[in-house]
């Protein structure tokens, strides 16, 4: 922000200057007379320029250097240029401190990368990296000036990631009662464990949490009234046995204090309410480390920064195994809140929830063993060719059918709060299962919407629901509806801004109306469709729209997808009625529905362009 404060008595303008001298902005300050002989002028106070002694200008995006010019207006030829420019971020200054005292500094916000390189080519903590703590990552930063990454402390840690070590890890446990741990707080690499002192059991993470077992912590006592001979040889031949029977009860009362502490008394009465579910969803940990072989490393096939996914076998059954790396209370929330809906849901295209432990630590999690990765994984390959148009209209309308499940058809509607690419698993006919329910919410069937804490994706995120705190099943409109959007384009909506600095949200709804939505889509959906883009295009606007009321329910979404797939398909048999060879003989085309399988069962106002370009975080 350039301010201009205007100690003279004239009429100063300022011009903001790129490197060829060309104007790229421009603000103009005036004096009035004053208003009357021998008054002095008084200047408005306030904090903001009103064009009466101060102005301001935007530095716009994408400019490297820039020089300032101060000069009257028109063609005055003198003047008294007792004024003073500052370059100062947005709303960090106060207007009537700027006139009448003496300002040296004013703060700035630089928008940086390391460029020429992006994090695939760079090793963590090696010479040729910008990110030389180990204990940092690296984020890929793109805009239509600037094309690099960035650097920053990983979890759990904080510093500078760009010197060696320059990233520590935080200690938790010396400020416990930011992390309300009224437990034993432990302290560990990027993170902390809060558990309930020996001897108790319950919540640490609240006041009073941790209750005193009833039981005397003594469970086996031996008295032995005999000659100093007998009692030893009963202590020869005993202490094998008593050694055992101690280790079998500590670690029996270990597990059942974790059971305790990871809701499992919660979710045995959850599970209570269905026979059939109860026995076979309670798996032991014993069952899990037979299956993956102890966790061994080799059994690991996927995770993240809050968990690791084992491949194992459990029952004659493939299965993956999710174990959770934080113990810390939302983790077991989350956990418990994902088993909770996912026990209740029976849907084709819902990865399916085998049962879970809650004997061990952290909980762990069974799903069926879905082979195939993600649609992020799929989409986002290196190369031309991703996808075909095909299987991302199949995909994109099994995931819609998933969702108008869970919003409608459900016992009770699930909302579920976090729809982005790497949630949608695929399998080997690369068919959709929709994943990762840990921030998902059960809505009352008497209601149409909660008011929660905000959950999910930047960039898939339902701006309204980011602003109000209000879900609705709109909110899962619009992040399909952005996942539309990424099918459509193949580009990634965190790390996507348009040469005006649109969201690729905002930058695809422009365009939706016009003929040059073709330059933003994937050039392969271009030559593989068959006239549906458009009407695809025009849905995924309509999901996207500011207002949630505008946007379509998720059966209707379903419903349009569906008829274009009946369309797609019918336009293919047509083609293929018409193919004959020279004997007049029917000839198949086998490209004409290559990848096809069976399906399963706006504009803004310039308000509008505002609120998502400028405040929204992309």
């Amino acid at each position: 922000m350039v301010t201009v404060a205007g100690g003279s008595r004239d009429n100063v303008q300022v011009l903001l200057l790129a490197e060829d001298n060309s104007t790229v902005n421009a603000c103009a300050t005036y004096c009035p007379p004053a208003p009357g002989k021998g008054q002095p002028f008084q200047f408005p106070l306030s904090k903001d320029c009103s064009g009466i002694g101060c102005c301001s200008a935007a530095i716009p995006k994408g400019y490297t250097s820039y020089s300032i010019q101060v000069q009257p207006p028109g063609n005055v030829s003198e003047f008294d240029a007792d004024s003073s420019v500052y370059i100062a971020e947005e709303g960090s200054y106060n207007v009537t401190r700027l006139i009448f005292e003496t300002v040296n500094t004013l703060p700035v916000l630089l928008d940086w990368v390391i460029s020429n390189s992006t994090c695939g080519k760079e090793l963590l903590g090696t010479p040729t990296s910008g990110c030389r703590s180990s204990s940092s990552s690296c984020q890929n930063y793109t805009s239509f000036a600037y094309k690099g990454y960035r650097c920053r402390c990983s979890a759990g840690y904080q510093g500078n990631p760009y010197v060696v070590d320059g990233c520590q890890d935080i200690d938790e446990c010396a400020h416990w009662e930011l992390h309300s741990c009224y437990g034993t707080c432990i302290n560990m690499p990027g993170a902390f464990r809060c558990q309930c002192p020996d001897e108790t059991y319950g919540n640490p993470f609240m006041k009073g949490g941790c209750i005193k077992n009833k039981k005397s912590s003594q469970g086996l006592s031996i008295g032995l009234v005999a000659s100093g001979g007998s009692i030893l040889v009963l202590l020869a031949f005993g202490a094998p046995f008593v050694t055992r029977k101690i280790k079998q009860q500590k670690a029996k009362k270990r597990k059942d204090k974790f059971f305790k502490q990871n809701h499992g008394l919660l979710f045995q009465q959850l599970v209570s309410q269905r026979a059939d579910m109860g026995e076979r969803m309670i798996i032991t940990l014993a069952e899990l480390e037979k299956a993956t072989n102890n966790f061994d490393k080799t059994r690991e096939v996927g995770g993240g920064g809050h968990g690791i996914v084992y491949k194992g076998i459990l029952d004659l059954q493939v299965v993956a195994i999710k174990k959770s790396k934080i113990i810390v209370q939302r983790e077991i929330d989350d956990f418990i809140n994902e088993v909770a809906i996912l026990s209740q849901i029976n849907h084709r295209n819902v990865v399916k929830l085998i049962g879970c432990c809650l004997e061990a630590e952290v909980p762990l999690l069974v799903y069926e063993f879905i082979s195939n990765g993600t649609l992020e994984h799929h989409l986002h390959v290196e190369g031309s060719v991703s996808l075909s148009w095909n299987d991302r209209l199949r995909i994109a309308l099994e995931i819609s059918t998933a969702l108008a499940y869970l919003h409608s058809a459900a016992s009770i509607p699930v909302y579920h709060r976090d729809i982005k690419s790497a949630n949608i698993l695929l399998d080997e006919s690369l068919t959709a299962k929709v994943s990762d329910f840990g921030a998902s919410k059960f809505i009352p069937i008497d209601q149409t919407g909660v008011t929660t804490a905000v959950q999910g994706t930047i960039g898939y995120l339902d701006p309204m629901y980011y602003y109000t705190g209000r879900l609705t099943d709109k909110s899962d409109v619009f992040s399909f509806g952005v996942l539309l959007v990424e099918l459509l384009t193949r580009k990634r909506p965190l790390a996507y801004d348009s040469v005006d600095g649109d969201s690729l949200v905002l930058h695809f709804a422009s365009l939706v109306t016009g003929s040059v939505l073709a330059d933003l889509l994937d050039p392969q959906v271009m030559e593989e469709e068959d006239g549906e883009v458009q009407e695809v295009a025009a849905l995924a606007a309509k999901c996207v729209r500011l207002n949630g009321e505008d946007r379509p329910a998720m059966r209707e979404v379903e419903m349009t997808l569906e008829n274009l797939r009946i369309k797609r398909k019918q336009a293919a048999r047509d083609a293929k009625s018409r193919r004959y060879d020279d004997d007049g003989q029917f000839s198949i085309d086998d490209t004409a529905t290559e990848g096809d399988t069976e399906e399963p069962s706006g504009e803004y106002t310039v308000e509008e362009r505002i609120l998502l370009s400028e405040r929204y975080p992309r």
